[in-house]
């Protein structure tokens, strides 16, 4: 596939030191006009002449990442510069695809060395990727082989694949019962990962203040809504307005943002435990033991930030007056309710985890494997639009799933507060539902839930992007 490419630096009797003649020879070659640079024109056309096929925006990477003077063009020293590091780089990612360590890859580490990011492929998806890199057809990858593919393709390494098909971090519906993100080990020796974790919680605290009022409408039908007091989406924004002003739809929205970090960070270290714990292997993690580690670590976090979870109910429900504030609303709970009062509706909500993070992952996992079957051509980018219609319908069958035990859940949390309410246990409340209302009452609310799916998606998305910009993460 890349003929001319090895015929130009990549020779029998090339040693140790012939590493920058070879640069000299390449850079003369993509320098088409002779003016001591090479401008992403050039580079583009110089290497589309030698047969070398780059993913979209890749030459422009390449000139970004090796631009130091900002001329939008490369001279000679800092194209040697690019190569030089971008080799280290390479031999880095070559090594920890070699397991055996006899200096050749073969389709088995391939298939490994996937499994090791959480990612399961097939016999033949890992013949077909070293297929695809193997010039001289041995069905094993040295060390040239791989150089050769990569040097000048920055845009389909392997450890591109699971960075760009991440979800959890970027999305941000309102629920955090999703499978953890997988860092890989660059991103944590070099520290992107808690840059990343950042950025997603800025995100989720823009997003989920962005559609509050949807939020606030959901709680309100699932606890209210019922066949004889029916509420419209329409009636029920009207008569928070009238009893409270505009302010009012963004009530429990504190709280909400609140609980990001805390039940972030506790699910992050939680989740890295039950793998170590859950791995069949050490340092090897099937997609089996991840849903389970996920989940384990889920609802660790819920336990430990549940009764916030609780207080967000409760302010969210509140009549005008009725809590000062967080401090005031947690103190009234525990003066005439006690402390079990905070873990209220705290079974069906550990219960919801299983549904929810089970068909996200599934889902999201089928959605991806299709996508890399059929389209991955050039470069494991699967854009901007893919990735984010990938983890919204995840996420939505996930919560479809799980929604009659969210409902359940937070009509237990609410029901000390309602005027002549029943205190109802799990089973009962459930029963009674059904009753009354069939089984579509256990889906009141679900209209706002999914109206407020596509705004908090794309608000979390764009405030994700910008923070990884600011933070200096690169795309």
């Amino acid at each position: 596939m890349y003929p001319a490419m090895r015929k130009l630096f990549f020779t029998d009797c090339r040693c140790a030191g012939d590493p920058p003649k070879t640069y000299e020879e390449l850079f003369a070659k993509l320098d088409i006009n002779k003016d001591g640079k090479v401008d992403v024109s050039e580079l583009k056309a110089g290497l589309a002449a030698m047969g070398i096929q780059t993913g979209k925006g890749a030459v422009q990477k390449i000139i970004s990442s090796a631009d130091k003077n900002k001329d939008d063009a490369l001279d000679f020293n800092e194209f040697a510069k690019y190569l030089k590091e971008h080799e280290k780089k390479l031999r880095l990612t070559f090594k920890s695809l070699d397991k055996n360590k006899d200096g050749k890859v073969d389709y088995m580490e391939i298939q490994q060395s996937f499994a090791d990011l959480g990612l399961e492929i097939t016999k033949e998806d890992a013949r077909k990727i070293l297929q695809s890199i193997d010039s001289d057809g041995t069905m094993s990858l040295d060390w040239n082989e791989w150089r050769e593919h990569f040097l000048l393709n920055p845009a389909t390494s392997l450890q591109e694949i699971i960075r760009y098909w991440k979800h959890s971090t970027v999305l941000d519906i309102g629920d955090s019962l999703t499978i953890p993100d997988e860092f890989t080990e660059e991103e944590k020796t070099t520290g992107l990962w808690w840059k990343q974790l950042i950025s997603g919680a800025v995100a989720g605290a823009v997003s989920r203040t962005g559609t509050a009022p949807l939020d606030r409408m959901k709680v309100f039908m699932q606890v209210h809504a019922s066949t004889s007091n029916k509420i419209s989406l329409v009636g029920g924004f009207k008569q928070m307005l009238k009893e409270g002003g505009v302010t009012s739809l963004w009530r429990g929205n504190g709280i909400n943002v609140l609980k990001i970090a805390p039940e972030t960070a506790i699910k992050f270290m939680a989740y890295e435990q039950y793998k170590k714990l859950l791995a069949s292997e050490p340092g090897k993690i099937q997609t089996h033991e991840r849903f389970m580690a996920g989940s384990l670590a889920g609802a660790t976090a819920q336990t430990a930030i549940y009764p916030m979870e609780v207080m967000k109910t409760r302010l969210t429900l509140r009549k005008t007056g009725q809590y000062s504030g967080m401090f005031d609303c947690a103190k009234k709970i525990l003066q005439k309710e006690g402390v079990k009062a905070f873990y209220k509706g705290y079974i069906p909500n550990i219960l919801g985890i299983i549904p929810y993070a089970g068909i996200d992952l599934a889902v999201y996992e089928s959605l991806k494997n299709f996508w890399l079957s059929k389209y991955a051509k050039d470069t494991a980018n699967p854009g901007v639009l893919v990735l984010l219609g990938c983890g919204t319908i995840s996420s939505t069958c996930g919560q479809l799933a799980s929604y009659p035990l969210a409902l359940i859940r937070t009509r237990m949390q609410a029901q000390a507060s309602l005027e002549g309410a029943e205190q109802l246990p799990m089973g009962r409340m459930v029963q009674k539902i059904l009753e009354k209302d069939g089984f579509f009452g256990l889906y009141r609310g679900i209209l706002p839930n999914f109206m407020k799916v596509i705004p908090a998606v794309s608000i979390s998305y764009v405030v994700y992007e910008n923070m990884r910009s600011g933070l200096g993460i690169q795309k």
